[in-house]
């Protein structure tokens, strides 16, 4: 057993989802969103060195040294995964570990909306899972590719930095692969999975152009992809795919885009009020005939219009659903004004004025 693993047991027991250890500091847990020491000694950066490498393999120990930074996986059985980040600072090693549990949690007990497992059904197409960093992005694509995985008959190809969920294969085959152990990167892991009779991939993170292309160009030739990426809205997503592509290519990327786009979530996690834990709220666009018309026809301003509109495809923007968890009284209206794009609409549920004066 690693030393470290205590710390790992105590953050299970207190339902944290990330540690935090850093030379000269003491270990830090967030919990529901909150960050909380840990009653424990400060570790000078020799002390701190040598727990951290005990779990580093040790080809990623030879990156960390090169480089300063490095990600890997950790799993203690029985008890989790771990997404593991070491970096170097001022006062030496530090470290972010992310819980993934082992157990994955179906979309129902989620509490995700109808539509969003019925995604796991489709032939083919581009569905994107977006939001900032610590937004449960993994959690709702494991929750899909579950469903997946439960009901359907194929093959499914997961590419990751590092895995984070581990599906056992059920009535679909499953194979993971993460990027610098077993592929040299995403791009490389796409072009190879074409080869591979894939139904299925799931891309952990769309962070460069040829990425983007081979998903589009996987997408439009009867896969079905999954992939996320660090957009804060289903508009800022359909810009981001588009504007990253060079500009004479954007006219032919955004027709492909239209074509090959099934759906958009945007997520934002909040922390409950009702009871410990924390809840997500999710942007959804389905990408209906008119959405895909208005891709192509470079009028994503008008998407917000479609998501309005569109509640009997199962499309709800933002501030609908932090609306419904604020009146199921799940979230408080300050964490619910602080996330909302219309704050005007939450402002009469606050006690008083908001904090931040630069949004007044």
């Amino acid at each position: 057993m690693a030393q470290i693993d205590a710390f790992f047991k105590l953050m299970n027991d207190e339902g944290a989802s990330d540690l935090h250890m850093v030379a000269e500091q003491q270990p830090v847990l967030r919990i529901r969103g909150d960050m909380e020491r840990v009653k424990f000694k400060k570790m000078n950066n020799e002390e701190l060195k040598t727990m951290l490498y005990e779990i580093c393999p040790e080809d990623r120990l030879k990156t960390f040294e090169e480089t300063g930074d490095v990600d890997f996986a950790y799993e203690i059985p029985g008890l989790a995964r771990y997404r593991c980040n070491y970096f170097q600072q001022k006062f030496g090693i530090g470290a972010v570990f992310r819980e993934i549990p082992s157990v994955i949690m179906t979309c129902e007990q989620l509490g995700l909306p109808k539509v969003i497992s019925r995604l796991a059904l489709l032939p083919k197409g581009l569905v994107l899972v977006t939001g900032p960093t610590g937004s449960g992005k993994s959690t709702t694509l494991a929750a899909v590719i579950d469903e997946a995985n439960r009901v359907r008959k194929d093959h499914i190809i997961t590419v990751e930095d590092p895995i984070e969920f581990v599906h056992r294969s059920q009535k679909c085959i499953v194979n993971h692969r993460e990027v610098g152990m077993h592929t040299v990167g995403f791009s490389a892991a796409l072009r190879g999975a074409l080869r591979e009779d894939p139904d299925i991939i799931m891309v952990g993170e769309m962070r460069d152009l040829e990425t983007i292309a081979l998903a589009m160009e996987a997408a439009n030739t009867g896969h079905l992809v999954f992939g996320t990426l660090h957009t804060m809205n289903a508009m800022k997503t359909v810009d981001r795919v588009i504007e990253i592509f060079p500009e004479t290519q954007q006219a032919q990327v955004r027709s492909t885009l239209a074509d090959v786009i099934r759906a958009v979530i945007s997520q934002t996690l909040f922390k409950r009020r009702d009871i410990k834990g924390r809840i997500a709220a999710l942007e959804i666009l389905i990408a209906t005939a008119g959405v895909r018309n208005l891709i192509r026809e470079a009028k994503t301003y008008q998407l917000i219009s479609a998501l309005q509109t569109g509640k009997k495809y199962g499309m709800q923007t933002m501030d609908d659903a932090i609306m419904q968890l604020l009146e199921r009284k799940i979230i408080s209206p300050e964490d619910a004004y602080t996330n909302a794009y219309d704050k005007a609409k939450f402002l009469k549920y606050l006690r008083q004025a908001p904090s931040d004066f630069t949004e007044v």
